[in-house]
């Protein structure tokens, strides 16, 4: 209860812009890739080493985020990179990819659209299936109630 008072303004922001997420799971989607890889990295060699992978590991989430052929994305970076060119803007995955339509996976939109729709579908199964349980319950407590306040009829004694 002390964080939901301590962080009461920031829990609410999202209901003022609606830019901000009500939740952090593109985070956590994020987050993933490095507990996947945690035990992967465990022998990677050195400190060094690590750094040099996480900072490849940035360029390709990156990447993957703006929906780019991550491959083709590297490629080039790599390529001004090693033939001297200092206009880092320029590389930036979200710039890159307005300069280099081709490379933009259209699909990955796609996806991710048919996996909400598919998402919401089974949410409202999930409710309409619920509401119908919810039904079914209170009919038979209904039933029970209207059998317990019934009176039975007496039977005659021969």
């Amino acid at each position: 209860m002390n964080y939901i008072r301590n962080h009461w303004e920031q829990l609410q922001l999202y209901t003022t812009n609606g830019l901000i997420p009500i939740d952090n799971n593109d985070v956590e989607q994020l987050m993933k890739q490095v507990a996947t890889g945690r035990k992967n990295w465990l022998f990677i060699g050195s400190a060094d080493a690590g750094e040099r992978a996480a900072n490849l590991l940035t360029l390709v989430s990156t990447a993957h985020r703006n929906d780019l052929d991550v491959w083709m994305y590297l490629n080039d970076a790599l390529d001004q990179l090693l033939a001297g060119s200092t206009d880092y803007e320029s590389l930036r995955a979200d710039v890159w990819k307005q300069s280099h339509p081709e490379a933009v996976r259209t699909y990955r939109a796609d996806e991710r659209r048919d996996t909400a729709d598919r998402n919401r579908l089974t949410r409202a199964q999930r409710r309409l299936a619920s509401a119908k349980q919810l039904a079914a319950a209170k009919l038979a407590a209904e039933k029970n109630e209207a059998k317990q306040q019934k009176p039975e009829p007496n039977k005659a004694r021969s």
